[in-house]
């Protein structure tokens, strides 16, 4: 138990972020099935999974507080959704009125990095437009409305704010030409991604806490605070959130039961089908 818990510790977080990731890239980069990414990601949720219930951050956020099929629901659109975005890149691709110029000679890892990067940016830049627009903070409370935080709350969204994400990500890759492979690579990055920031483990990041936007940074995203959740919105960097001034890397107090939520709205409901009508009421 001892070693399955220094695992949870130190070695999760890279498990997931660098060890999955690099095995979708040798599996894509060598020709193999799609479907392998599939199974990478049934392999991640699982993983988060088993993780949080050997270290958990709180061991409350690991109890179901009638949101399981709810989440579920959200997680199975979400990749629904990312799966029909990813069909119709080649469509897309062959619409565009110019030749494309992404840099394809370059190894798919580095055509996967570079991908990340543009998408970081441009997500976290709508994360911050999300809490300032009441417009698009309406589709995206739905992702706030949780009272736990736990590997699966990564996926929930509103389908129409999943659309915006996908849009003002992808909207430059588009441009410049993004291959499907890479297309199909940052797609998993993302939602591996969101299960790590989202995780109910006790992980230590060390150095890296101060440039991975996981861990005790997105927690504080998290928290119903008056006046201080209002931070930390990139997805896989801090790097955008020092520019912004919107950087907080710790607390005094850490987040722990009843401080996860949207403050003027404790008794967010937890079913899927009224999530999806609360923004237009």
């Amino acid at each position: 138990m001892a070693a399955l818990r220094f695992f949870a510790r130190f070695g999760y977080a890279p498990t997931m972020m660098a060890g999955l990731n690099v095995l979708a890239v040798y599996l894509i980069g060598g020709g193999h099935s799609f479907v392998w990414i599939g199974v990478l990601f049934v392999v991640a949720v699982g993983l988060s999974l088993l993780v949080e219930s050997i270290l958990p951050y709180e061991k409350a956020w690991n109890q179901a507080q009638a949101d399981t099929g709810k989440d579920v629901a959200h997680g199975v659109i979400y990749e629904i959704a990312n799966i029909t975005a990813i069909l119709l890149l080649p469509l897309i691709t062959v619409l565009m009125p110019w030749r494309s110029i992404w840099p394809v000679s370059l190894p798919i890892g580095m055509q996967l990095l570079l991908a990340i990067v543009i998408a970081d940016f441009s997500m976290t830049m709508i994360h911050y437009c999300s809490h300032r627009l009441s417009w698009l903070w309406s589709l995206h409370a739905i992702h706030h409305g949780v009272h736990r935080l736990y590997s699966f709350n990564g996926l929930v969204r509103h389908p129409l704010h999943q659309m915006l994400d996908l849009a003002a990500g992808t909207f430059p890759l588009l441009l410049a030409g993004l291959p499907v492979p890479v297309a199909v690579l940052l797609a998993f990055a993302i939602s591996v991604q969101l299960l790590v920031q989202h995780s109910n483990v006790d992980y230590e990041l060390g150095p890296f806490q101060k440039f991975l936007a996981v861990g005790p940074v997105h927690r504080l995203h998290h928290v119903n605070w008056a006046g201080e959740g209002d931070v930390n919105f990139g997805l896989f960097l801090t790097f955008w959130d020092r520019l912004l001034g919107t950087l907080k890397l710790g607390s005094e107090r850490p987040p722990s039961v009843g401080d996860i939520g949207i403050e003027d709205r404790p008794h967010f409901p937890q079913h899927y089908v009224t999530q999806l009508a609360l923004p237009f009421k």
